[in-house]
């Protein structure tokens, strides 16, 4: 069960590092728009028990409520290819009271060419009643501890695309 650690460092990111299969492109060898989805819920729910100690399912059942995507935003901005080795990176981008968004985006190995970038919104919501909740307790401070917390009211997904575009090049 988890149980937040104030001392402990709770990384903002995840990453991983996967292969594009050939099961999941298209006759012009481009993974599937729909399966960018697979690759980065997979990757996530990888990634946060072995960053985190934690598992989805500890949350809801310890605080009978989970998060229910109500919101996708992406962007393609270059094909991942049958074949090649990419990397996938997640974190909790903005939360408040009751809402999550998280972003997800891929780029080549080498980390330096963007290949796509999602946003999911999500609502807390009781297990009991399907109605909205608020984050609460070790919910609470988990999100605060691994958020990035970007001011993202005002700000377009195609704006991120240049921002995440420009990091990548610096490198």
């Amino acid at each position: 069960m988890f149980e937040y650690n104030p001392e402990k460092h709770y990384p903002s990111q995840t990453e991983s590092r996967t292969v594009i299969r050939f099961q999941d492109c298209d006759p012009l060898q481009h993974l599937n728009n729909a399966k960018y989805f697979d690759y980065f819920f997979n990757a996530r729910e990888d990634q946060v028990p072995k960053l985190y100690g934690v598992e989805m399912m500890d949350f809801i059942r310890k605080y009978k409520a989970a998060w229910v995507i109500y919101n996708h935003n992406i962007s393609y901005v270059k094909p991942a290819k049958v074949g090649e080795w990419v990397r996938i990176m997640s974190r909790i981008l903005w939360f408040n009271q009751n809402t999550v968004v998280l972003e997800y985006y891929m780029t080549d190995d080498s980390e330096k060419e963007l290949k796509t970038l999602l946003w999911t919104t999500m609502r807390y919501v009781s297990i009991a009643d399907g109605k909205s909740t608020d984050h609460t307790g070790s919910i609470l401070d988990f999100l605060k501890a691994t958020s990035e917390n970007v001011d993202i009211k005002d700000m377009l997904i195609t704006e991120r695309v240049k921002f995440l575009k420009g990091k990548l090049s610096e490198k």
